[in-house]
Order: C-alpha cells, then sequence, then structure tokens
C-alpha cells in the first residue's frame, strides 16, 4: 500500500483540529465509542486476518478490532500524527502497525480482508471516488465497513445558528445522505447494507455543547470562522435553542455501512 501525501488545505486543518485536540479526545468522544461498538458488532465474520483501518483516532476503535481479531495482522492510519501518537502509546503491546496518512490518498497495492473505520468518512473530500480505490485494496472476498455520521448531525444548532444568524454555519449539513451513500455503495460493492442509529445527548449550556463538538474533533473544518461567540451572542443563541427545543440537545445521525469485494 503505497500513499500520496495530504494535499488541501482543508484536510490539514481537520489534522490540526485533531492533533490539537488529542489529548482530550477520549474525554469527549463517548458519542463515538458508541458508534464503535455498534460498528464491531456489526462483523459477523470472525476471519479476517488483515485488516486495515482508516482515521483510527486515539486507538480506540482499533482495540476493539485487536480484542475481536486476536491474530489479525492490523494496520491502522490517521491523518494526526498527535492521535497517532496517543494510539501508540495506548495499543504499545497490541502488535498494531500506526502510519499518519490520509485515509482519502490509498494507491492499491496490498489488498485487506476488511477495510473498516469509525466515525472518519464524512471528513473526506470525495468519498465517491475514494470508494473504488478501497474496493481495489480489498482481496477476494473481503469487506469495507464503517461508520459515517450522517447530515442530521447537529440539526438542532443548526436550525438555532440559521435563525439567529441567517445563515448555515454547521459542517454536518453537507455530510451525506443514505439514499447517496447507498449508490455509492452499489456502485462499487456487492451486499451492501446500511442501518441508521440516533444518538442523544443533553446539555447544561450551549457551551457545553460547543465545547464537545470542540474537543471530540467532529467540527471538522469547524464553525464558520466569520462567527466570534461574544458572551452576548452565546446568551441569545442558547435563549434561542431553549425557546424551540427546551433544552439544550444534539442529536447524533450515524449510518453503519457494510459491502463486500465483487
Amino acid at each position: 500500500m503505497i500513499l500520496e501525501k495530504v494535499s488541501t488545505m482543508n484536510k490539514l486543518k481537520i489534522a490540526n483540529n485533531f492533533s490539537r485536540c488529542a489529548h482530550l479526545y477520549d474525554k469527549y468522544a463517548d458519542i463515538q465509542n458508541k458508534a464503535a461498538f455498534e460498528l464491531i458488532g456489526s462483523l459477523k465474520n470472525n476471519n479476517f486476518s488483515r485488516i486495515l483501518e482508516l482515521g483510527c483516532g486515539t486507538g480506540n476503535y482499533t482495540l476493539m478490532l485487536r480484542d475481536r481479531f486476536k491474530d489479525a495482522g492490523i494496520r491502522a492510519l490517521d491523518i494526526s500524527d498527535e492521535m497517532i501518537s496517543v494510539a501508540q502509546n495506548k495499543l504499545k503491546h497490541k502488535d498494531i502497525e500506526f502510519i499518519v496518512a490520509d485515509a482519502e490518498k490509498i494507491i492499491p497495492g496490498h489488498h485487506f480482508d476488511l477495510i473498516t473505520s469509525n466515525a472518519c468518512f464524512q471528513w473526506l473530500n470525495d468519498l465517491k471516488q475514494t470508494l473504488p480505490r478501497y474496493a481495489a485494496s480489498l482481496s477476494r472476498g473481503g469487506a469495507l465497513c464503517f461508520s459515517i455520521f450522517g447530515p442530521r448531525t447537529f440539526c438542532e444548532l443548526n436550525t438555532v445558528l440559521e435563525s439567529v444568524l441567517e445563515t448555515s454555519r454547521v459542517d454536518s449539513v453537507n455530510f451525506c445522505n443514505q439514499d447517496d451513500l447507498k449508490a455509492m455503495l452499489k456502485a462499487n460493492f456487492k451486499s451492501v447494507k446500511i442501518n441508521e442509529s440516533c444518538y442523544r445527548e443533553s446539555f447544561a449550556s450551549l457551551k457545553s455543547l460547543l465545547e464537545k463538538i470542540k474537543y471530540s474533533g467532529v467540527r471538522g473544518n469547524g464553525l464558520d470562522k466569520r462567527t466570534y461567540f461574544s458572551r452576548g451572542l452565546l446568551e441569545k443563541l442558547q435563549k434561542t435553542y431553549l425557546d424551540k427545543f427546551q433544552q439544550i440537545r444534539a442529536i447524533y445521525q450515524v449510518f453503519f455501512c457494510y459491502g463486500e469485494k465483487r
């Protein structure tokens, strides 16, 4: 497997966001961990011997893969060097190969029985163009299995921002919907399956929600940089949030996707 260099400023921004928050990520990533448990539980085959994990973060899903597939060779990559550093330290005796790399820049060469990813693919610039690379990197009978945040993620926050600022400021509104995911997967894989889960959280304040978004890495490129969250704006946004939803809450829409090599 050969890897091209990271090529866009957006990717560098995402990598920097994750790197800055790497030491706090595990404290705030409970939704990602819930998705990881659901993702690992969806894998029915216990015979994967060569596994590639994309966007491994701090290694929580990586550890689940190692515990489930004890004899498999596992290669885990992430775009953030600080995330990789945390993962390496956490799993230093687990015989995992860690690589700092962009999940979108795989050039097929090695073949894997399983390519998998938890809560990463929503940050790819062009999933449609990348999926054929993953299909070409699978061995015969191999599978792609991943979780990905959907466009309803943070829909309440986006509603509030649109109401107050009169424009959408949340990256998640541009995430792939289920129909688009299914079409892309069916173009490259067989036996395609997609399931949806929605996780919900409540927060003591809007500031707590924004803090969660920041430190769990789900902001991606971040909220629109033209938005300065002054105390007055935060108070106005929180009042609007409570008026519309009676509480500060957030929905995380997650799709669990599966496809096999043709």
